[in-house]
């Protein structure tokens, strides 16, 4: 169950970096093959590889695992950006994304 999961969500936030799963596994200094054969539920990754996994996609180990996000690196430039406006901007951001979810 869990290796579906990591599998379909460690591909899912590559695709999101738009970079392949080859130059995923150079630049964490693995093999050629190494994402591919975790995507594949051929291998998983230890502990210390799935941290730099995370910081590899700029998100946290709990952003890889909360679905509920569904591009955890855009909310995370978003939410860095919105901590540099003031009390009444914020009060309209958040009034447009009410708007904006009960208009889905």
């Amino acid at each position: 169950m869990y290796e579906n999961y990591f599998a379909e969500r460690l591909s899912e936030l590559r695709e999101q970096k738009n970079v392949s799963a080859r130059e995923m596994s150079l630049a964490l200094g693995q093999n050629e093959s190494y994402i591919n054969r975790i995507e594949n539920k051929k291998s998983f990754p230890s502990m210390q590889v799935f941290f730099y996994i995370c910081e590899y996609l700029d998100i946290s180990p709990k952003d890889f695992f909360d679905r509920t996000a569904a591009d955890p690196n855009k909310l995370g430039e978003i939410y860095e950006d919105i901590k540099k406006l003031n009390t009444k901007q914020l009060e309209n951001i958040s009034a447009l994304v009410k708007d904006l979810i009960k208009n889905r």
